[in-house]
């Protein structure tokens, strides 16, 4: 699981992916399929990472439960041990 930065507008995005550098450049537009909400604010960095997680569904738990908190506090979640 990982959190991506816009590096114009401060923008944070959550998402998962087993490979984060390819999902990265596919949010940068320089490879197909990224999604359509990180368009309008690229370039993106990874900013942080969690995990490995041994399932999907604990990836997906984690992911949630970042996606209910907003800008920069996205980076200082600390999952459940």
């Amino acid at each position: 699981m990982y959190v991506l930065v816009s590096k114009v507008s401060g923008r944070t995005y959550v998402g998962i992916a087993l490979d984060a550098k390819t999902r990265l450049a596919q949010h940068n537009g320089k490879q197909p399929g990224g999604a359509k909400s990180t368009r309008a604010h690229r370039p993106w960095g990874i900013a942080k990472r969690y995990g490995p997680f041994d399932t999907r569904g604990e990836a997906q738990h984690v992911e949630h439960a970042v996606k209910r908190l907003r800008g920069r506090a996205r980076l200082r979640f600390a999952p459940d041990a």
